[in-house]
């Protein structure tokens, strides 16, 4: 069967199956070297009710990829940061008009107009007469949005690439694996870097204020970026080379910054390092596009109590988060609903995960258990306790092993962390031998497994060796209670941070 297609449909299909995989930063990237554009949406109904229904999260999400005329991006802009005013959301419309590429030109182009948003911006009070030109509305400037935007776009139907391929049998598959094989480079030299070995030295260290002290930290998946969330609800971007705030990120660069407005308790990456989860003592969770600092999707309820801990899916679509409300709940990126929700601990959840292959969730909680959970149909299937001598003794981590997904470490409010399979039983254990003030309060391993570290009630870092089970250093890493520590993903480098307003990076 001969199949005859023109090159710039070929580089669409593929630009569909990436957008559909949420591949977003592939797909930019091919559509800027090959000028072909994508302008497709999942559904035009769907498009058109989230523009007219102002959900402009799920309409800047959508048009994230497609090649718009910047006319049509100025009009959506200006549209968005009005609503942003009128619900006096000053600091999002502040970052939306001074830092998006559509208001830039708008400034550059049309002075006036953008002089019009800017003092909007500093009124203490918002009319819609004011706001709107004669006759015109919110509900007309909607309307006249969505049918500018549905002229731009089109409706693909799912999977087209996969079942070409299928139809095609006489593919060469070694031009295939020549044009991957750049990016299969690029990995494989990302994950071979130097033997695994445990800190020394202090590196550096970035100082906070114990009024601003850090309560999470996480490098981004591609060792580029350290991250803090802070319990003034500042979330910043740091170069952890010079122990300073970032400005490579443009934003950070002109004194705008992420933010919640309470203590951001915990954060996690997307598998592509594309966007960031947060989420904050008031049960909130935002979700940001690290590189322009933009919020692209608020949980406004996502728990009753505060967010403990996060983790996106493997798809990127769907958030894990468990909470001091004792419930653990599954949220979806592209519609902003809560789906599941997962009842069962009788105390504070800790930490959860999703297994590798997504089939089972992981958690840990203060009731002294851990269960895992199937993701399914949100039953319990099994419950653990017992780690250590004491009953239920508060369980602060669990961690699946890089080596082995059907390993993880429990940390528990005591001088031992165990590994333990899937079945709770008890495959090793580390203890740090020391009669008082040694109990974990967190723990963390190196990228390959090969080493394990907790830090105790005592300031102290141990380091054990995951192979022979023993404790090859002790460093005294802080003054006050360690709250976390997190390890670079492919560096012998690892951050600890405290109440004493510290967050220090720590070295062989």
């Amino acid at each position: 069967m001969a199949v005859e297609m023109e090159p710039s449909d070929v580089i669409r299909l593929i630009m569909q199956y990436l957008k559909e995989n949420n591949l977003h930063k592939t797909l930019s990237t091919l559509q800027e070297e090959t000028t072909v554009s994508l302008n497709t949406v999942e559904s035009i109904d769907s498009f058109i009710a989230d523009i007219k229904s102002g959900h402009w999260d799920m309409v800047l999400l959508a048009i994230e990829s497609l090649k718009l005329p910047d006319n049509t991006l100025i009009d959506l802009y200006e549209q968005v940061v009005m609503e942003l005013i009128e619900m006096r959301e000053a600091g999002a419309a502040r970052s939306l008009l001074r830092q998006t590429d559509p208001m830039i030109m708008l400034k550059q182009t049309q002075p006036e107009r953008y002089s019009h948003l800017e003092k909007l911006l500093t009124c203490s009070y918002f009319d819609p007469r004011e706001a709107y030109p004669r006759g015109s509305s919110k509900e007309k400037r909607r309307w006249a949005i969505a049918e500018a935007l549905v002229r731009e776009v089109s409706v693909v139907p799912p999977s087209r690439l996969m079942g070409l391929l299928e139809q095609v049998s006489t593919l060469r598959l070694q031009e295939y694996s020549d044009l991957s094989s750049p990016e299969m480079s690029d990995d494989s030299k990302e994950s071979h870097f130097d033997k695994e070995s445990f800190p020394t030295q202090l590196y550096r260290h970035i100082k906070f204020g114990r009024r601003s002290h850090v309560e999470c930290a996480r490098f981004s998946p591609d060792g580029k970026y350290l991250i803090t969330g802070s319990v003034d609800g500042f979330i910043e971007v740091w170069n952890f080379s010079t122990g300073k705030i970032s400005k490579d990120v443009k934003y950070q660069a002109q004194e705008s910054f992420m933010m919640m407005d309470d203590a951001v308790l915990c954060m996690c990456f997307s598998q592509d390092a594309d966007l960031l989860a947060t989420g904050a003592q008031n049960g909130k969770i935002k979700v940001w596009k690290i590189q322009s600092g933009l919020c692209v999707r608020r949980f406004e309820h996502a728990h009753n109590k505060g967010v403990t801990c996060l983790g996106f899916s493997k798809d990127n679509n769907q958030i894990l988060s468990a909470s001091f409300d004792q419930t653990i709940r599954i949220h979806e990126l592209r519609s902003g609903k809560t789906l599941k929700e997962l009842n069962g601990h009788s105390s504070f959840i800790n930490d959860a995960f999703f297994t590798q292959d997504g089939f089972h969730i992981v958690s840990a909680s203060s009731d002294g258990t851990v269960k895992i959970w199937n993701t399914k149909t949100c039953e319990c299937i099994n419950t653990f306790k017992s780690f250590s001598r004491t009953s239920e003794v508060p369980v602060n981590n669990v961690i699946p092993l890089p080596q082995n997904p059907d390993l993880f470490v429990v940390c528990n409010h005591s001088n031992t962390v165990v590994v333990v399979n899937m079945r709770g039983q008890t495959v090793k254990s580390f203890s740090a031998d020391r009669k008082s003030g040694s109990n974990f309060v967190c723990c963390t391993v190196s990228p390959r497994g090969e080493w394990l570290y907790g830090v105790g009630e005592d300031f102290v870092l141990y380091c054990f060796n995951y192979v022979t089970g023993h404790l090859e250093k002790t460093l005294t890493v802080h003054e006050k209670d360690v709250i976390g520590i997190t390890h670079h993903p492919h560096e012998n480098l690892m951050a600890t941070y405290s109440e004493d307003g510290l967050l220090r990076l720590w070295k062989p």
